[in-house]
């Protein structure tokens, strides 16, 4: 390919890394890339600032591509997204209007390792202790809860709820699992056993926590009805996607006391508002989105992307999620 280069942008960048986590010296002098921190949660804005870029490259779910987006996108000839499945891009649309979508795999390990950082961070109170230290609070103010003979459900038993529950059995806990299909066999391999429904998985868990893909059977599949079944006691875990969980419920059911807490990774609209209840309830541990952000995995989906960047040059792309 000769003469004016095809433009790249990255999209979401929040911490100016991605560029910085590949060659991308692989895929010039055809193609020149840029990265842009800043959220842009607009057709209009992200039209703006994007111009006539060939391709984006879109970090997981930070920015949605729709019909509307794509509209304003008149170059746009191929994204990438960081992983899989992208519940944010619309596929048919981008397909209807020849934009090649495909995916850059990585790994599940960073998001069980988050998992557990929430779940070992709110029994033991880590926030408020580590907070107290550093502002010269007082000595030893909460009493935290161990883990040992608790039970753990884990929702969803693919890659990640499987690296949940080895972890907790190492943690001397009872992993139960349950997702549709789930054999007693299959969750055995794994150190788990298998809750024959959704319901006996709440009844029994002191923690719940939630490995699921948002689509059509997930969305809002932890509502009124089922935190009303947990223990109430019992944390809920979201490392997946904010909107497998119903918004509305969850903060009524905090805001009463009926279960004991929440630690959250993931939320209906992202980034957080600033203004929203779950920032400062005092049962609630809330990260921002950061379960699948460290250096390894970036570091792996950016050596995808460039590929299949590459690959698409070529005429031949890899991991094509539409078409």
């Amino acid at each position: 390919m000769t003469g004016t280069p095809l433009k790249a942008v990255i999209l979401d960048d929040y911490q100016g890394a991605a560029l910085a986590a590949g060659d991308w010296s692989r895929i010039a002098p055809q193609v020149e890339v840029t990265a842009l921190q800043e959220h842009l949660p607009s057709p209009e804005a992200l039209a703006k600032a994007v111009g006539d870029a060939t391709i984006l490259i879109a970090i997981r779910e930070r920015t949605p591509l729709r019909a509307e987006h794509f509209d304003r996108l008149p170059a746009l000839k191929l994204v990438i997204t960081f992983g899989l499945a992208n519940a944010s891009i619309d596929l048919a649309a981008a397909s209807e209007r020849g934009i090649v979508v495909c995916g850059a795999d990585g790994a599940g390990e960073p998001t069980v390792e988050m998992t557990w950082a929430l779940i070992l961070a709110f029994f033991r109170n880590i926030p408020q202790e580590a907070a107290a230290m550093r502002h010269g609070g007082r000595w030893q103010q909460t009493i935290g809860t161990g883990l040992q003979g608790k039970t753990i459900g884990l929702v969803g038993f693919g890659r990640v709820g499987q690296g949940a529950a080895r972890v907790a059995a190492a943690f001397g806990m009872k992993p139960l699992a349950y997702t549709p299909n789930l054999t007693a066999e299959r969750a055995a391999k794994a150190g788990a056993e298998c809750a024959p429904d959704l319901d006996t998985l709440l009844d029994r868990s002191d923690i719940v926590s939630l490995h699921v893909r948002l689509n059509a059977s997930t969305r809002h599949m932890i509502g009124e009805r089922q935190l009303g079944r947990m223990k109430p006691g019992a944390l809920l875990v979201n490392t997946s996607r904010g909107p497998v969980v119903d918004e509305k419920a969850l903060l009524d059911a905090l805001a009463a006391k009926r279960i004991g807490g929440a630690a959250l990774d993931v939320f209906d609209i992202e980034p957080l508002p600033l203004d929203h209840p779950f920032r400062t309830m005092d049962n609630v541990l809330t990260t921002p989105h950061i379960g699948y952000v460290t250096r390894e995995n970036y570091e792996s989906n950016i050596a995808d992307a460039i590929e299949g960047i590459a690959c698409w040059l070529s005429g031949m792309p890899v991991r094509r999620l539409n078409g």
